[in-house]
């Protein structure tokens, strides 16, 4: 038989105020309930817990005595808990445990990593760094607090909360013919050599979707499932790509590529937090989150 936080309040109010009636007024219940709830109590230990006939009011035996030094100690911890629960922590702490696809976790999330840090001292942040099928399956098996991925699928075990929208841009050497234009037509590409992401990668799959909608058929030469190894690749010459613009800021500005406007676009790719439908974040996570600028 379970034994009731509420029925050792109950014996301790009947102790303390050395009444059934009292009890019984502390705890909003009958007189009856008080004498059930102390009869549950002495089955359950198999011991009487109060003296029999006294004439002294409540007489508590020796068990009687040991059990409610205990329950005191407990429900004492039992209200402190409560309290603490209940009252939002001035400083929180803890671990954030998030996963991300590789050129969201290099270009984006360290402003916002450092920027949570000196609001937190006390909050750790383990960063993994993962394809995006791979990031949604540690999400649904609990394994991380959330991810950040782009073209966050929407399914009906994942909760997604958008970010915000990345444009992609036409990316060349810097003698490459185009990287001399303003802005460039998808029908400039026609024939071109191409690096291009691996086919499963949700970012490879727009792109795509961006050439058939022009009819434009380039030559893929190579494939990469993470962007640095594309950037480089274009860096030397082996050919042409379409990358999120956030992600070549710097190879941009110190000459080593060249990022081109597309003249129908602007052609861009969604960036959201996901995490399982129905995980109760903590409060660290949460406050991740809102660094973000991303109401939880």
């Amino acid at each position: 038989m379970p034994v009731h936080i509420e029925t050792l309040k109950t014996f301790c109010d009947l102790v303390e105020s050395g009444s059934f009636n009292k009890a019984a007024a502390l705890g909003f219940v009958s007189q009856s309930a008080v004498s059930q709830q102390l009869k549950a109590l002495e089955v359950r230990f198999g011991r009487r817990l109060l003296e029999r006939g006294s004439r002294r009011g409540v007489v508590l035996t020796d068990a009687g005595r040991q059990l409610y030094a205990e329950c005191k100690e407990l429900l004492g911890r039992w209200h402190a808990l409560e309290e603490r629960l209940k009252q939002p922590s001035a400083a929180i702490a803890g671990v954030v445990k998030l996963a991300t696809v590789y050129s969201i976790g290099l270009h984006e999330l360290p402003p916002y990593v450092t920027r949570f840090m000196k609001a937190h001292p006390q909050v750790k942040v383990h960063v993994e760094y993962s394809r995006t099928d791979k990031v949604c399956q540690a999400c649904l098996d609990d394994a991380i607090d959330f991810g950040i991925v782009a073209f966050p699928l929407r399914r009906a075990n994942l909760t997604v909360l958008p970010w915000h929208e990345e444009k992609l841009v036409l990316v060349c050497p810097p003698g490459h013919r185009l990287a001399r234009r303003r802005r460039v037509s998808v029908a400039a590409l026609a024939g071109e050599p191409f690096i291009a992401f691996e086919p499963d990668i949700p970012t490879r799959k727009t792109i795509d979707r961006v050439l058939r909608s022009h009819r434009v058929a380039v030559r893929t030469l190579m494939e990469f499932d993470n962007i640095e190894t594309i950037k480089r690749s274009v860096e030397v010459g082996s050919g042409l790509s379409i990358l999120p613009e956030t992600t070549i800021v710097n190879e941009v500005r110190t000459g080593q590529l060249a990022a081109v406007q597309f003249t129908e676009g602007p052609f861009t790719r969604q960036v959201g937090v996901i995490h399982r439908r129905g995980r109760e974040l903590g409060a660290a996570a949460r406050a991740f989150i809102a660094t973000l600028g991303i109401q939880s």
